[in-house]
């Protein structure tokens, strides 16, 4: 784009890439955007500051132009050369304008993983206290009519809280989700008895699916609390590149014209 014999790229603490001929000058790049990266300003530097001891060095000037993102200066562009005409000031200038578009799409893209991030952190944070309380309690009812059963529903309550307290990556496979899910009904189930209904249909296809760490169980106790007494369903279909999943239940559901005023966003 610039035609240059070399280009640097620095952040506002380093350099990140000095790219072309006269590698020796890579050394001094990030002290050549000092002045810009404090003041904002576009700097043009002659040879009395890029200096240079080997003759056939085509590198003589340098034109500075800050890179920015929301009004701040993040780093800087430099454009070396052997001269510094205005076209060449204004050509690095527009440069460096696709170059701050690039880093605030890069800054959106980051928001939003972040708020992505935030989001599987409000489901991990999901798992009720009432629900372990309500799970120890119904253990506790068993130890002294069914050992066994209470031995078995403490042993699967164990490798839930170990599942679901793990510090691991954001990801995990679906399969890996279903047993969680598996686990927690088996202590709903024994709490519950025969007014939980559950099936669950799941296509064989999307067990290695890399999903959300955490994200089934919290759907399915919401549809629990809320279509208790009833059937819960869930079905995990294969979509090609996706995975499908629906988590419904036939509880009495929410009031028509609550969710009306839900969905065109009315006060209630």
């Amino acid at each position: 784009l610039l035609g240059s014999p070399a280009i640097a790229i620095t952040s506002s603490e380093e350099l990140l890439v000095y790219e072309g001929v006269g590698d020796h000058h890579a050394a001094d790049a990030f002290r050549h955007a000092q002045n810009t990266l404090k003041d904002g300003r576009t700097q043009v530097l002659g040879p009395d500051v890029i200096t240079c001891d080997v003759p056939e060095c085509p590198i003589r000037y340098a034109v500075v132009v800050p890179l920015t993102t929301d009004d701040r200066v993040v780093g800087s562009l430099a454009a070396y050369g052997d001269h510094a005409s205005a076209g060449l000031v204004r050509a690095t200038q527009e440069v460096a304008n696709w170059v701050d578009v690039q880093l605030e799409l890069a800054e959106l893209d980051r928001s939003r993983t972040l708020l992505m991030e935030a989001e599987v952190r409000a489901l991990r944070a999901q798992i009720s206290p009432h629900f372990i309380y309500n799970s120890l309690t119904t253990i506790a009812s068993f130890v002294r009519t069914d050992p066994e059963r209470a031995r078995e529903l403490l042993l699967e309550f164990a490798e839930f809280v170990r599942y679901a307290l793990r510090r691991k990556a954001d990801l995990t496979t679906l399969a890996d989700e279903l047993i969680c899910m598996d686990r927690y009904l088996v202590l709903e189930r024994a709490r519950f008895g025969d007014r939980l209904r559950f099936t669950v249909q799941v296509a064989p296809e999307v067990l290695g699916v890399r999903v959300p760490f955490l994200c089934l169980q919290p759907l399915v106790e919401n549809a629990i609390k809320h279509g208790m007494p009833g059937e819960v369903r869930v079905v995990i279909k294969d979509a090609g590149s996706e995975a499908h999943i629906w988590v419904e239940d036939d509880g009495i559901g929410m009031d028509p014209d609550q969710v009306k005023a839900v969905l065109s966003e009315e006060p209630t």
